[in-house]
């Protein structure tokens, strides 16, 4: 049997023994120091002072958590009010519009369809648009508090 241990057409694997006596010639020279670099160290301090503005509870801090407050408020009540409207709307439009009560798509009158189904979509489509307005809103915070 020869001192090949691994699968055939693989290098020869050292055995036991020859890797101790690898391992003590390695240790007989010094390996060449790498430096690691994990993050870019100049964001540290912005991220730092972004945390203790708000944390000290200056009026500057108070009023800047304030207006984030107000403006996410304000996006929800428009994009809610919106959507809720609109949907309230549709009732409305096809009683005083009664022709469209007649439309028949795939064997199923419009107004079945359109408040049966539509309201989904646009509720997913509102709930997207508040989330990147808020996003939108959380990013200018930060930069008014960055600077």
């Amino acid at each position: 049997m020869t001192g090949h241990s691994g699968p055939p057409g693989q290098p020869e694997q050292p055995q036991p023994g020859e890797r101790d006596a690898a391992a003590a010639d390695a240790g007989a020279r010094k390996p060449r120091r790498r430096r690691v670099v994990l993050a870019d160290p100049r964001g540290r301090g912005r991220v730092l002072r972004t945390i203790i503005e708000p944390e000290e509870q200056t009026s500057v801090g108070e009023k800047l958590i304030r207006d984030l407050i107000t403006t996410q408020l304000r996006s929800a009540f428009l994009l809610g009010g919106g959507a809720l409207a609109f949907l309230a709307l549709l009732p409305l439009v096809f009683y005083f519009v009664p022709v469209l009560n007649d439309v028949q798509l795939v064997g199923v009158r419009l107004p079945w369809i359109v408040l049966g189904l539509f309201p989904f979509p646009m509720c997913y489509a509102v709930g997207y648009a508040y989330r990147r307005l808020a996003e939108s809103h959380e990013q200018d915070f930060v930069n008014s508090v960055d600077r």
